[in-house]
């Protein structure tokens, strides 16, 4: 029997699938036909009991009959036909398909690898700039004095760069400056000097400014001997580029001090404290 089943390497890729498809049917039939002769050859097998019957030998000759006039091939050559035949490594569509799967896989691995290494970089540079704000930019209380009004005090605060060669770019923000009264803190008003506002800084070498803050309270702590006990806080934000983008650190640094109140006796405050010479305006402590 001549085979005239079109070769499957030879067709398009929809084609070759619908062959595949009429090749699979026809191969579950013949699978279907062979079930059922089988029956009928246990069933004549079980009631072979007249001479007219026929024998186990007539139903192989049927099988063997019936199964050639099917389009179909047995299963152990529609494998071999089909591992010969399709060529599927050769068809546009599984080849495009792989292509395409490679191609996301290696995006996707590539991304990844960029990504982990960005964030590295842009870490080290974060912590290579706080160290900077901390080690390279040396900030300092210098003195509190009395202001002639009688009730408000001049603090001055100098910014060093221990790295001239590389300015630092210093965004100013007000100075808050709080009291302790009993237990907690209470804020009093601060602001710069007449002509000075808060905003960005070049320090290339040194820097001061000058801030007034009136501490009008009552009741205030007093750890030393006529004293209030008062805390600085100064807070700045630091880039070493003129037009920072992400590379802007905060940086605080508190202080804390005795405050000598305006009017306070001298006398007093000696004979209380045991101090000997001239009570200071102020008297600076380490943070705490």
């Amino acid at each position: 029997m001549i085979d005239e089943r079109p070769d499957i390497g030879a067709l398009s890729p929809d084609d070759q699938i619908a062959q595949i498809g009429t090749l699979r049917r026809d191969l579950a039939a013949a699978y279907s036909e062979i079930r059922l002769l089988k029956r009928r050859l246990e069933r004549q097998r079980a009631e072979a009991q007249e001479p007219g019957e026929a024998s186990e030998e007539t139903l192989r000759d049927r099988l063997r009959r019936a199964l050639p006039q099917r389009r179909s091939v047995a299963p152990a050559q529609a494998s071999m036909t089909l591992g010969r035949r399709l060529g599927l490594w050769s068809s546009p569509v599984l080849i495009g398909f792989v292509a395409v799967v490679f191609v996301a896989l290696a995006l996707d691995t590539g991304i990844g690898w960029y990504q982990a290494r960005s964030l590295k970089v842009e870490r080290q540079a974060r912590l290579q700039l706080e160290n900077v704000a901390l080690r390279s930019l040396y900030v300092e209380l210098k003195r509190i004095v009395y202001e002639a009004d009688g009730k408000s005090y001049r603090m001055t605060v100098v910014m060093q760069n221990n790295d001239p060669t590389v300015p630092l770019y210093v965004m100013l923000n007000p100075v808050g400056v709080y009291v302790q009264v009993g237990m907690s803190w209470q804020q009093v008003p601060s602001r710069p000097v007449d002509g000075v506002s808060w905003g960005v800084v070049k320090v290339v070498d040194d820097y001061s400014y000058d801030v007034l803050f009136a501490p009008q309270v009552s009741n205030w702590a007093e750890l030393i001997p006529g004293y209030m006990h008062v805390r600085i806080q100064d807070e700045m934000l630091v880039s070493q580029s003129a037009q920072p983008g992400n590379d802007v650190v905060e940086r605080r640094t508190p202080f804390y001090v005795y405050l000598k109140p305006h009017g306070a006796s001298d006398d007093d405050i000696k004979a209380r404290s045991k101090m000997s010479g001239v009570p200071p305006v102020f008297i600076p402590m380490p943070p705490h």
